[in-house]
């Protein structure tokens, strides 16, 4: 069972690869300041070279700010949102993810407290996301386009989390957070091919 279940996850996230490079080429999206391309092998670098506690420490380190700046961009697509489905996204990230960073800031608390080196690299590398929503004249569509390479690299560090995280909670935490996405960046797929983005 647990062979499966490393396999299922291993092709989810083979499968997710493509749809974070096809999401950074489409039409009328503008990555420069997101720096989404460079973000998942930097902190995956970082993160590779540790194991158990520190594997833990560091992973809810850098788990807090990414998901800070999901909260972030689906605040500012709310106001100007025109889409009911998008608008459920958005509150659907806010909830989902305020909880999460909740959670993560109280387990640092018994891990050592926040490693700020690598949550500082993960907010450097977050920066641009709310003002790509606030500056596009499609908000709608800059929020879903944009929360596809930051789900995908989610899963990215949350599949490494899987292999080297030591405790239950951050086992369990990567789990939901590549089944959750996972299901997110096909349904924001789906948004995007009606369109015919």
């Amino acid at each position: 069972m647990k062979r499966l279940t490393t396999l299922l996850i291993t092709a989810t996230f083979s499968f997710l690869l493509p749809s974070l490079a096809q999401a950074q080429g489409m039409a009328g999206m503008d990555h420069s300041n997101m720096n989404m391309s460079q973000m998942p092998a930097m902190d995956m670098t970082s993160l590779k070279q540790l194991k158990g506690k520190a594997f833990d420490r560091a992973f809810l380190s850098a788990m807090i700010p990414h998901h800070q700046a999901a909260v972030d961009m689906a605040k500012a697509v709310l106001p100007v949102s025109k889409d009911a489905t998008v608008k459920a996204w958005a509150n659907a990230v806010i909830k989902d993810q305020n909880r999460e960073i909740n959670q993560m800031n109280t387990w640092l608390k018994t891990y050592g407290g926040t490693d700020t080196n690598m949550a500082k690299m993960m907010a450097g590398s977050m920066q641009g996301m709310t003002s790509m929503v606030k500056s596009s004249k499609t908000p709608d569509v800059a929020f879903v386009q944009g929360m596809i390479p930051h789900h995908a690299s989610a899963v990215d560090m949350a599949n490494l989390a899987l292999q080297q995280g030591a405790s239950a909670n951050v086992l369990k935490i990567a789990r939901d957070i590549v089944k959750a996405q996972a299901q997110e960046m096909y349904d924001y797929r789906l948004w995007l091919s009606k369109r015919g983005l």
